[in-house]
């Protein structure tokens, strides 16, 4: 009898935990800079989340190391729901492949909540350089071995954006990692980086005002804030496709009802129109998954990427 009543009230705390939660604000680590395109797009639903939930879901922007110091500090906080991770494709998979010594082991240390969104990468050339359409870009880049591209750091979708379109293409380019996005911009207009995998976002100011070229996009179809961009199936790179991909998670042992409201809170802000068109403004697409579903997702994404990092003999060091 004893047992019973225990029982009977954990599940009735747990119950409650669930209908009280949040009570106030939530932290959440986005581990890129203020402005990337991983921040903008968090902000985007966490705004939503915000309104709907009636607290404050509130950005703490940690860049570095490609995202992994600032996911390092998603995985020490304290499981209390009160300190969530905007988890990435970079920082989550990629970087366990390349970093032995890593601060975390995202598949033992979070709890998935839910998925949120994918951008496609973007190749990019600064209009100081003399090419205007892929094929001409594949032609200069075959005639110009070890011209630099720029990426957010090592191991980040723009990195592996790079790699996997020097084995696709046959050429032969230098990686240039920046620990931020602001100061690559800067580089790729003036020319000092003439190329880049982006995510738009990033970029797409610099498209807009002719300081920077779209000539592809790395997906199987066009993307409704550049329509007049092919793909570079398109073009005739076949089999080019590379994205980022964003998600909610929190540190291994959140209580389940917490873990359970957010995924609901986030399928909710992803439902809602003004947020839908915003993610396609902005060249992402928005997406949802149960808790589960991200947890095999995330396992999927290790064994794909392992290969091509063997393959490109990418390390640490790059």
């Amino acid at each position: 009898m004893k047992r019973l009543c225990a029982i009977a009230a954990l599940f009735l705390a747990t119950l409650a935990m669930a209908q009280e939660y949040p009570a106030r604000p939530v932290t959440v680590i986005v581990p890129f800079s203020t402005g990337s395109a991983s921040d903008v797009i968090a902000r985007i639903v966490l705004e939503r989340m915000s309104a709907n939930v009636g607290q404050r879901f509130i950005v703490d922007n940690r860049p570095a190391a490609g995202g992994a110091l600032g996911t390092a500090a998603g995985a020490k906080a304290a499981p209390d729901g009160y300190t969530l991770l905007m988890g990435a494709s970079g920082p989550l998979v990629v970087a366990k492949l390349l970093q032995p010594a890593l601060q975390y082991e995202s598949e033992r240390d979070f709890q998935p909540i839910s998925l949120y969104g994918r951008l496609p990468n973007v190749i990019v050339v600064s209009s100081k350089l003399a090419v205007k359409t892929l094929p001409e870009l594949v032609d200069y880049l075959k005639r110009n071995p070890g011209v630099g591209y720029g990426s957010v750091g090592n191991g980040s979708s723009q990195h592996l954006a790079g790699a996997l379109f020097e084995q696709i293409a046959g050429v032969k380019m230098t990686h240039v990692p920046y620990r931020v996005t602001s100061q690559l911009q800067n580089d790729l207009v003036a020319g000092e980086v003439p190329v880049s995998f982006q995510l738009l976002p990033n970029v797409i100011s610099a498209v807009k005002g002719g300081q920077v070229r779209a000539i592809a996009v790395a997906n199987a179809t066009r993307l409704p804030a550049l329509p007049e961009v092919p793909t570079s199936g398109e073009l005739g790179l076949k089999g080019y496709e590379s994205s980022a991909w964003f998600g909610l998670v929190a540190p291994r042992g959140t209580p389940k009802p917490m873990i359970e409201r957010l995924n609901a809170e986030v399928v909710a802000a992803m439902r809602d129109a003004a947020v839908r068109e915003r993610f396609v403004e902005f060249g992402a697409e928005p997406l949802t998954s149960t808790p589960e579903e991200l947890e095999r997702f995330i396992s999927a994404e290790v064994v794909k990427w392992r290969e091509l990092i063997a393959r490109a003999g990418i390390k640490l060091e790059q």
